[in-house]
């Protein structure tokens, strides 16, 4: 496992549990607007941490810690994946996975050997914009659609989420992305933060409260739960 990082106490990262969270190294998308460069380009043998550390710290937590969250980068592409989250499923916690979804036959392996209980994937944009939106131009969504449909139809709580950013989206493109999740269990807009980007100079901003509240209320008309994040609290 490329380990990045490891916040050992959040309340944030995986709802209602308090969690730790894992940081892997290394991505194969090349979002523009991302604000974690050093988790996609970091180099290992600078950033690595050994799992025996985080192991050893989840050990002495247990009864406090009820949750672990990894995250990335993207997590789906270290390949002892699987033996990380078994060992940390037997010391009794809970798992929650972050990830782009482009790899849907590893969600679908998780899922099946019921490793995970919660999973967080980001759409990033419509099926249109999607290779703009991941720094990959002509990209083949076909990966993404699997995943969706894979969580659509999951036994276990999921959410998707969008990162939104003027420059990329529109309002309007609300409607088809919710239409493509639609009944989906739980659907988060997180409003854009300007920062050090992978993408420089870009002229990226954020939506304001009122535009990103438009752009719930579409959504809302497709699934029953639309929130926002980074800005006040709104639900549909």
């Amino acid at each position: 496992m490329n380990i990045f990082g490891y916040q050992k106490t959040t309340l944030l990262d995986y709802p209602e549990h308090v969690a730790a969270t894992v940081f892997t190294g290394g991505c194969n998308f090349r979002c523009p607007f991302c604000h974690n460069p050093e988790l996609v380009f970091g180099d290992p043998k600078e950033f690595a941490m050994d799992p025996s550390e985080i192991f050893a710290h989840l050990n002495k937590r247990k009864g406090i810690l009820d949750g672990v969250c990894i995250t990335g980068g993207e997590p789906t592409l270290q390949p002892d994946l699987p033996d990380f989250i078994r060992q940390i499923k037997e010391m009794g916690y809970a798992v929650k996975l972050d990830t782009n979804g482009f790899n849907p036959k590893v969600l679908k392996a998780l899922l099946d050997e019921k490793l995970l209980n919660y999973v967080a994937m980001d759409l990033k944009a419509t099926k249109e914009k999607y290779g703009m939106a991941v720094g990959i131009p002509n990209l083949d969504i076909t990966k993404i659609e699997e995943s969706v449909e894979i969580l659509l139809h999951s036994k276990i709580p999921y959410e998707f989420r969008t990162t939104v950013v003027k420059g990329i989206h529109e309002i309007e493109d609300f409607e088809d992305m919710a239409k493509w999740i639609a009944g989906c269990n739980a659907y988060y807009l997180q409003q854009f933060r300007d920062g050090e980007l992978i993408g420089k100079d870009c002229g990226f901003s954020a939506f304001d409260v009122e535009e990103m509240k438009k752009m719930a209320e579409i959504c809302g008309k497709h699934m029953e739960r639309v929130s926002l994040r980074g800005i006040e609290a709104f639900t549909s």
